[in-house]
């Protein structure tokens, strides 16, 4: 239910905190105020002056979202502005999306987990972020993971033959939830099509038109150097929802930890040769 009242205090007090400046106008003489006018914000975000005028009042038309997603642009309202404006306007919020962007607080966080494996990568899985134990546990290869394991078969060797099956359809059933969030995506589109025109594997299983988000599992990973890693993944989702944060416990009750352990010292020795 739209909160008209609220949406109105909300615009003008936006609109108040502007400066002709931060949104690319000219200030102009006998500006007795020094935010936007009425008629500013309205030629901002492609509205009459008399319907824009009208929301501020408290007394105009339930906006539409191509409407407040206008006014939150020209009002340049962060993502939190932007969600209470469509709140105030009895709407849903757009998903957010973070894009490939990773914020320093995200960076830094992954840096700081130094004793197990840690991962910030897309909805897509294309990986943005990795600490140093990640790296040396599964590699610095910049495709996207799930693109390889459909296509790469290098990539596969690394998981147990028993185990196989099970992480293809896991990575189907999530894939899937995505692109049923994302309909329409460009890059979700490139990526189905591709692996539908490149992997039979992925073709029957997307027919299946199975879904299932992935939160946590069980990972088994054969590293080259130390062996089978029994590995426990929680998966965490960040608040723009298309950021996914994946951390690798040891899992319990094998020696994934000492092998964790090890890779790590591994790990220090190949960033600094010996000459």
């Amino acid at each position: 239910m739209i909160d008209r009242a609220g949406l109105g205090d909300f615009l003008r007090r936006r609109r108040e905190l502007l400066r002709p400046a931060e949104v690319g106008l000219v200030p102009g003489p006998r500006r007795r105020t020094p935010g936007l006018r009425r008629e500013e914000v309205a030629q901002l975000a492609g509205l009459s002056v008399d319907y824009y005028t009208r929301l501020e009042q408290a007394r105009g038309p339930h906006p539409s979202e191509l409407v407040v997603g206008s006014l939150a642009r020209a009002l340049r309202c962060d993502l939190d502005e932007r969600d209470h404006l469509f709140h105030l306007a009895g709407l849903v919020p757009p998903a957010r999306r973070a894009g490939r962007h990773v914020s320093p607080g995200l960076m830094a966080l992954v840096d700081h987990l130094t004793d197990v494996p840690a991962r910030i990568h897309t909805d897509l899985h294309d990986v943005l972020w990795q600490n140093p134990l990640a790296a040396t546990l599964f590699g610095t290869d910049p495709v996207n993971p799930v693109r390889r394991w459909f296509t790469d078969a290098t990539l596969r060797a690394t998981t147990p033959a028993e185990d196989r099956a099970a992480l293809s359809a896991e990575h189907v059933r999530d894939l899937r939830a995505t692109a049923a969030r994302r309909a329409g995506d460009a890059d979700v589109a490139e990526l189905v099509d591709d692996l539908r025109t490149r992997s039979a594997e992925f073709r029957d299983l997307w027919e299946r038109h199975e879904v299932g988000v992935r939160r946590v599992g069980r990972k088994r990973f054969a590293h080259p150097e130390v062996g089978l890693v029994h590995l426990t993944c929680e998966v965490l989702l960040t608040p723009e929802s298309d950021r996914v944060l994946l951390v690798y416990f040891p899992t319990e009750g094998t020696d994934a930890r000492e092998k964790l352990d090890l890779l790590r010292v591994i790990g220090t020795q190949s960033m600094h040769p010996s000459s």
